[in-house]
């Protein structure tokens, strides 16, 4: 089913899809080596959980940014700058061998660890894009679920160029064997940056406002108040999973990709499903439960005495997080007026990651004890679902 507001822009949504399935690829790789490619290179733990909020601190400032230039250039423009930002980076990291270099070439990719580096200043573009282009929120929820899917299913590439770290090391040394990969990201995210210039704009309204309207700004409240609080549990346990799996169970990169690879697999299969049957169900009570169910999860992983068992919990809340992930984004842009898209979901992603700051203690809990980021983190996404809840129970 197509939207009728513009057939043209709805016919090229499949090159939104082929641009977020290569930035998968490249942007999962890198986050997955961001933590354990810094320690090689004798960066402490607690620096690289700084490192990772300084992204966020970056990320803030360019999320905000490129919302108000979306809402003013077009959403497309919003995406190619982002993208292209992503892909500077990459490059700086690849073609260099000084920490300080290779430490600010992260910094601009966005690259802050864990499943986040598929998100970074590009996921507030893509929802202001869909929201603007699928005006029907049945639609919308099944848009979301398709660059969810489809993000998940590519992001297995990056859990394998990952995994060749291992073997690759053994013929050129572990840091080259970073580089290589490094660099075969960033022609995939130039790859993804020429693909994204393809897409079309359904026509927008005029802009009325210098930031947004009224009821626009007081929808977002409600929206950042529940994020900030998932945001601050997503920021202590994220970034640093990679090194946490390495600490707890001295997994090297093949075993961790394997892990991360199944994991973006039954995302997919989540978000599938949520394209399938979400919207038959109210999306309210789907965002919330998701969210406390991946909380609940977080703190039977933070025990688990196993690899194996901690691999596989993390991956049933793959499951839960793909399907649930789709509805929080509908719910996030259904209060939004139409012309403040772009600045309102960039507004609600800036809030989002100045509650990831938090991974700047990522790094002092992981040092302090092993499953203190995990068990923190699933407290405050727990109470981010309830708070989905509370929230928006009188919208509609």
């Amino acid at each position: 089913m197509r939207d009728a507001n513009n057939l043209e822009a709805s016919d090229r949504f499949k090159y939104l899809l082929y641009s977020r399935a290569f930035r998968s690829v490249a942007l999962i790789y890198m986050s997955l080596a961001f933590s354990l490619y810094l320690v090689a290179l004798h960066v402490s733990i607690i620096n690289v959980g700084l490192v990772a909020a300084a992204t966020m601190l970056f990320m803030i400032f360019l999320t905000l940014l490129l919302g108000f230039i979306g809402d003013r250039k077009g959403y497309r423009a919003e995406l190619v700058i982002a993208e292209a930002i992503a892909f500077i980076g990459a490059l700086i990291i690849a073609l260099s061998s000084t920490v300080t270099y290779i430490i600010a070439g992260m910094i601009i990719a966005g690259l802050s660890g864990g499943a986040g580096g598929m998100r970074g200043a590009f996921s507030p573009g893509t929802n202001a894009f869909i929201a603007n282009n699928y005006t029907d929120e049945k639609i919308r929820i099944k848009k979301y679920s398709m660059v969810t899917m489809t993000a998940s299913a590519a992001a297995i590439g990056g859990s394998l160029l990952f995994s060749i770290v291992t073997p690759l090391s053994g013929l050129v040394g572990l840091l080259d064997a970073y580089r290589y990969m490094f660099l075969l990201s960033s022609m995939l995210l130039g790859v993804s940056t020429l693909l994204l210039l393809c897409l079309k704009d359904a026509k927008r309204p005029v802009k009325t406002t210098r930031v947004m309207k009224a009821s626009s700004a007081k929808y977002s409240l409600r929206v950042i108040t529940a994020n900030t609080i998932g945001g601050i549990g997503m920021g202590v346990f994220m970034p640093l999973l990679p090194l946490w799996f390495k600490l707890s169970y001295d997994a090297n990169p093949l075993e961790i990709g394997i892990i991360f690879g199944a994991v973006y697999l039954f995302t997919a299969l989540g978000s599938y499903i949520s394209s399938i049957i979400a919207h038959k169900y109210d999306t309210l009570n789907t965002a919330s439960y998701t969210r406390v169910f991946s909380g609940l999860l977080l703190f039977a992983m933070a025990v688990s005495p196993t690899l194996i068992i901690a691999g596989m919990i993390y991956i049933a809340r793959a499951i839960i997080a793909g399907y649930g992930s789709p509805s929080r984004t509908t719910v996030s842009v259904r209060g939004i007026n139409s012309e403040d898209y772009g600045t309102a979901t960039s507004v609600q992603g800036v809030a989002s990651r100045v509650a990831q700051l938090s991974s700047g203690a990522s790094g002092y809990l992981l040092d302090y004890a092993l499953p203190m980021p995990l068990l923190v983190g699933g407290i405050f996404q727990l109470a981010s679902g309830i708070s989905y809840k509370m929230l928006f129970k009188k919208s509609k």
